[in-house]
């Protein structure tokens, strides 16, 4: 994968562009304190699909509009998002209110920030709705009750899926790279 420094405004992230020339991409936000290379296997996997990745290096400082500049950079008017720990928390932000830039949905490790945590506090209880497409991996970090109830936040086609293990990355590649390109095909 090729490595690119892009700028937005005063701030600049690194990220790691792979795959077939397609216009089905897939955006990869890991969680604070991932490795540059956590998501390399699923990349494979999803090249092997015919898709594209933009996984984006570290989400320190990374907003919603710093995705934007990052999407406009690189010329990709539509993408499919997946995120597992703190990069899930900025794809719930990304891709909630109307349909639009971003296609589909695919969290671990983090529940809709509206819904309540195992501890019933609620992150963000002004988090709009998504109206698109959302598969939930339920890990060792995230409890069934709080995956399913983010169900009464998404206005789309909804899953959940169980994966014991910590980190769905490095430990379930296989699996997460599958419930990509399932959210990613229009079948």
């Amino acid at each position: 994968m090729k490595s690119r420094r892009i700028t937005v405004g005063d701030r600049a992230w690194t990220v790691r562009v792979g795959g077939p020339e397609s216009r089905h991409s897939v955006l990869l936000l890991p969680d604070a304190g991932d490795p540059v290379d956590v998501y390399d296997q699923v990349c494979a996997r999803l090249h092997n699909s015919d898709l594209r990745t933009i996984a984006v290096e570290s989400t320190a400082d990374l907003d919603p509009a710093g995705v934007h500049g990052i999407l406009d950079e690189l010329g990709v008017p539509w993408v499919n998002v997946a995120g597992r720990g703190s990069g899930a928390e900025l794809a719930w932000q990304l891709c909630g209110g109307g349909f639009g830039r971003f296609i589909s949905l695919v969290v671990a490790d983090r529940g809709h920030p509206a819904a309540p945590a195992a501890d019933g506090t609620v992150r963000d209880p002004s988090a709009r709705p998504v109206e698109l497409a959302v598969t939930v991996l339920v890990t060792k970090n995230l409890p069934r009750v709080v995956a399913d109830t983010s169900g009464r936040y998404v206005y789309g086609e909804f899953r959940v899926v169980e994966i014991d293990v910590d980190n769905v990355a490095t430990e379930a590649d296989h699996e997460l790279a599958t419930e990509i390109v399932l959210r990613t095909s229009l079948w």
